[in-house]
C-alpha cells in the first residue's frame, strides 16, 4: 500500500513558509541547521495533534531530537510562537 511522505521541502506552499518555519527563522532557532529538518517535522506533528502546547509539552514531545548547538530554548519558543501565529496550524 502506498503512503504519502512529506519532507521538509514539502511543507511550504507557493514559496511561503509555514507559520512553524517562519517562527523558526524569527526565533533564530537554528545554528548549524543540521537538526532543523527533524525538529520541524516533529514539531509539525506536535502542532497537528496539540495546537497550543506548553513549553513542557514541546520539550517532552521533541526529546527524541538532538541539537548539539544548544538551541533548545529557542526551538521551544519557535514552536510556541508558531502555535500563536498559525493558531495551531503547522
Amino acid at each position: 500500500m502506498d503512503q504519502p511522505i512529506t519532507t521538509i521541502e514539502g511543507l511550504a506552499q507557493d514559496g511561503r513558509l509555514t507559520p512553524l518555519q517562519q517562527a523558526w527563522v524569527e526565533n533564530d532557532a537554528m545554528q548549524c541547521a543540521y537538526c532543523t529538518p527533524g525538529f520541524i517535522m516533529s514539531a509539525t506533528v506536535l502542532l497537528r495533534t496539540n495546537p497550543n502546547p506548553t513549553a513542557q509539552e514541546v520539550a517532552q514531545f521533541l526529546q527524541g531530537n538532538v541539537c548539539r548547538c544548544g538551541m533548545h530554548s529557542r526551538i521551544i519558543a519557535a514552536v510556541q510562537r508558531a502555535a500563536a501565529l498559525g493558531k495551531g496550524r503547522p
